[in-house]
């Protein structure tokens, strides 16, 4: 038997990229940070926040504050980026620029936040030689080197205390801007002069917090003061302020504003103070900001600002919106920042010059190309969880981009630094987006199950599961379009309202135009096991609950499929209840006409770590086929299968009965295809299903973007029955 031979949608797509002729990014590596972890050392925490690189764009050098190092990557093949060690530093690194071989970087030694102390350091990234240590005034954040190597610029943030007084500015001391002159590659000490940039602002200005730093070409330096929501712009020759200027609010309509489990964006918020984080020049005269909020504000977007304060263009919810299309609106920010647009960065790849916005909590890069006026949407980047900054390699066509998210348990995803190469001709991301409806998105994510359409070739169906639980909703998907496209979406509904306490992991076409769904249920939580029977808006006109003498049983994992062979639905239970045997489930069956249940056991294979269990099954030809998964991810990933069942074995016995163990055939490994953009693999592989033409598709659940970086992968398998 040939495996099947499945292929990721490769081609570019409108709503992503304005010229088709143009180059694009794909992604091409991510580096797990914890590979420059030594083998006794893995449970440690690591994360890559700011990053940058050396002239000759062979190696990348990262903060790690956690891990107070810096850390050091190896590209000189960048699709197979290697460790390159690092060098451990007396304090937290708050961050690092590279000029030639020597990184400079900054490192808070501060006793607490009222003692505030720091110290610049530069480092021989060849040798891991500390060439030089200058005492600072307080507690730095960012820090810039001029184009020409001749001067170097640390924002002094001293930053608040979010446990004092509400986290309420003013909080003492005052921060600054330190400057320092370098010679041969050296901070000079004695040369530090600090430029006062206290009471400039409206907002707290006994206590400016300088956020970020960027040189231009004339050695002018631009300033965001985040929490006063405020711009400087300082003369580093004559340590003098050449402008000052409120950042200013956008009123944004239209927004997401509850964390409620459901995708609305119906929310007014009126002047919105910008609070930048991240600020880049793109020429000499303009700079542009990523809003992406701390004290009270956050406009969830960027905005194009002169060097004297006019706004060019304000972004509001362009990119909040494009990633809510592409599936990684953040839910549980709603209430808060939105996608949370935090890093930059700004640099010219062939005659074009590029801007990266990167989101922090959609875990995506808005991509777009400065036009000297309302920059162009070129395409969505996807990303590992939390993207803190970026370093463009031109000289390469490479951009590089550090994710500081590493979670708690040392299982699941880690701190990565994600490569991309300039040069494609087509955008490789996303493979599955919506449609705006009324100038809004369609909002989506959680995937958790697939149909086709029983007459129309590429149209699907998808369902969300129960985070969504406040928006239980039918998509239908145009598979026929490059990326699909979700065209529609209508709530389940229950008298007329939409329902709620359902977790939805299972869909097939009724074949006269309604669904029946599978929920998963869990007792505890009052989500029951059942069956439901909708109509095509979404109207609840049966719900048929599993039957007691099994739910009795229950014990984690219930519904994560279904599917129709003549009058009969047959479900796939995601793991064993107590009433299995051990590595064994029970597929149901329901017979429509005698309303009846039965079962068979379904043998699932061993897995190394964590639990192994089934999350759909499709009924196509002479076979059903069954996804089985364990529940690891990125590179703990091991068992991410499609197997198939002769539809001849599905004689389901009584329940109460010994069931009938039926034999299953493996079809196709995903793991490879999982890895195949370049990411991390997927935990999720929820969705499967074959349309009338005999393609197949299948679709990952992103977890609604929640400890997620929101991926959601649609791949199409061509000529399904052929590839046996």
């Amino acid at each position: 038997m040939n495996l099947i031979k499945l292929r990721v949608f490769l081609l570019p797509f409108a709503f992503l990229a304005g010229d088709l002729q143009a180059a694009y990014f794909n992604r091409i590596a991510s580096f797990p940070v914890a590979s420059n972890l030594a083998a006794n050392e893995k449970n440690r925490k690591s994360a890559a926040e700011i990053i940058s690189a050396t002239a000759d764009g062979q190696t990348l050098v990262y903060s790690d504050s956690p891990l107070k190092a810096l850390g050091m990557v190896d590209i000189s093949d960048p699709a197979n980026p290697k460790p390159a060690g690092r060098v451990n530093l007396e304090g937290k690194p708050t961050s690092v620029v590279v000029f030639g071989t020597t990184a400079y970087t900054s490192i808070n030694t501060s006793a607490n936040p009222v003692d505030t102390s720091g110290q610049l350091l530069a480092i021989d990234i060849t040798t891991s030689a500390v060439l030089t240590t200058c005492e600072l005034s307080g507690q730095p954040d960012s820090i810039a080197i001029s184009d020409d190597g001749s001067r170097i610029a640390i924002a002094i943030e001293n930053e608040r205390n979010d446990e004092l007084n509400d986290g309420l500015l003013p909080q003492m001391p005052a921060g600054n801007v330190a400057l320092f002159r370098l010679e041969a590659g050296k901070p000079v000490c004695d040369s530090m002069t600090t430029v006062n940039v206290s009471k400039l602002s409206a907002v707290a200005p006994t206590d400016p917090e300088p956020e970020y730093v960027d040189f231009n070409a004339d050695n002018q330096l631009i300033v965001s003061l985040q929490e006063n929501n405020h711009f400087v712009v300082i003369d580093t020759a004559s340590a003098s302020i050449s402008s000052s200027f409120s950042a200013g609010a956008v009123s944004l309509n239209n927004v997401d504003l509850k964390e409620e489990r459901a995708l609305t964006f119906d929310g007014v918020q009126p002047d919105r103070v910008r609070e930048p984080d991240t600020v880049k020049w793109i020429d000499t005269e303009r700079f542009v900001s990523a809003n992406e909020g701390d004290y009270e504000g956050g406009s969830r977007g960027f905005t194009i600002f002169s060097k004297d304060g006019d706004v060019l263009y304000e972004s509001a919810l362009d990119l909040e919106y494009r990633a809510a299309q592409a599936g990684h609106y953040p839910e549980k920010r709603s209430k808060n920042k939105g996608i949370e647009p935090e890093g930059l960065e700004v640099a010219k790849f062939g005659d074009a010059t590029y801007i990266f916005v990167l989101a922090e909590s959609a875990s995506i890069i808005g991509v777009y190309k400065d036009t000297g006026a309302k920059p162009e949407f070129v395409q969505l980047l996807p990303t590992a969880m939390e993207p803190e900054s970026a370093i463009a390699i031109p000289s390469r066509n490479i951009l590089a981009v550090a994710n500081e998210e590493h979670q708690k348990d040392h299982e699941g995803v880690r701190s990565y630094v994600t490569l991309y190469e300039y040069g494609a001709q087509a955008a490789n991301y996303p493979s599955l987006v919506s449609e705006l409806v009324d100038g809004k998105p369609i909002g989506w994510g959680s995937l958790s199950g697939l149909s086709a359409d029983p007459e129309r070739p590429g149209i699907l169906y998808a369902v969300n599961d129960g985070f969504y639980a406040m928006q239980p909703r039918i998509f239908t998907i145009n598979a026929n379009k490059t990326p699909a496209t979700i065209t529609s979406a209508v709530d389940i509904k229950r008298d007329n309202a939409t329902a709620q306490l359902l977790d939805i992991e299972g869909i097939v076409s009724d074949g006269k135009g309604g669904y029946w769904l599978a929920s998963e249920g869990q007792t505890d939580k009052e989500i029951p096991h059942a069956i439901y029977h909708v109509d095509d808006n979404g109207n609840i006109k049966n719900q048929i609950p599993l039957p007691q003498e099994i739910v009795r049983f229950e014990k984690n994992g219930g519904s994560e499929g279904i599917t129709l062979i003549g009058n009969t639905l047959w479900l796939a239970i995601q793991r064993p209840w107590k009433d299995d045997a051990d590595d064994h489930v029970k597929l149901l069956s329901y017979d429509l006409d005698n309303q009846r249940w039965g079962a068979v056991s379904y043998p699932l294979d061993k897995v190394t770590k964590g639990q192994n269990g089934l999350s759909e099954i499709t009924a196509f030809g002479e076979h059903v086929y069954i996804i089985e998964r364990d529940d690891q991810i990125a590179s703990n990933a091991r068992h991410k299968k499609l197997f198939r069942v002769a539809i001849t074995e599905l004689k389901g016995a009584a329940l109460g009965s010994e069931l009938p163990v039926v034999n299953k055939e493996l079809v196709r490994d995903f793991l490879p295809d999982l890895l195949s953009t370049k990411g991390y693999a997927a935990n999720k592989i929820e969705g499967f299903a074959v349309d009338t033409s005999g393609t197949a598709y299948a679709v990952t659940d992103n977890d609604g973007v929640d400890k997620s970086n929101g991926e959601t992968l649609f791949l199409q398998i061509q000529d399904f029955p052929n590839t046996f």
